[in-house]
């Protein structure tokens, strides 16, 4: 099992910088392919970014491409998610996942955190 803690949400207004934080602990060899999702109420949990091993492979969701940057320090077991230029439809719980997997254009996880709500005002 790998265990997920996120931390750094919080309210912002529109156009501030938010950096997200997650520890991974346990299997953490079960960590390659780390990153985060988002949820609002009534819809789909979403990919948002997602960094492998090293950290020379990173793909991000189109909705944040140029603003959201993922990062990790393994030696720390942490993963990051600086957000800037945030805007209101970026509101939404942020869970880490650890194990991220593509198929068939759909991105899923084996491990989530707990979510951490970030409230961007307009």
């Amino acid at each position: 099992q790998v265990q997920l803690v996120e931390s750094g949400g919080g309210l912002v207004q529109a156009g501030d910088s938010l950096r997200l934080s997650c520890a991974a602990s346990g299997r953490t060899f079960s960590t390659n392919l780390m990153g985060w999702f988002r949820q609002t109420p009534g819809k789909d949990r979403e990919f948002v970014a997602r960094i492998s091993w090293g950290g020379g492979r990173t793909d991000y969701a189109d909705s944040v491409k140029g603003r959201f940057t993922i990062s990790r320090d393994n030696a720390k077991n942490m993963v990051y998610l600086q957000m800037n230029s945030l805007k209101p439809e970026d509101t939404a719980v942020y869970y880490c996942a650890a194990d991220i997997t593509l198929s068939r254009g759909i991105y899923s996880a084996n491990y989530w955190g707990q979510g951490t709500q970030v409230t961007v005002s307009s």
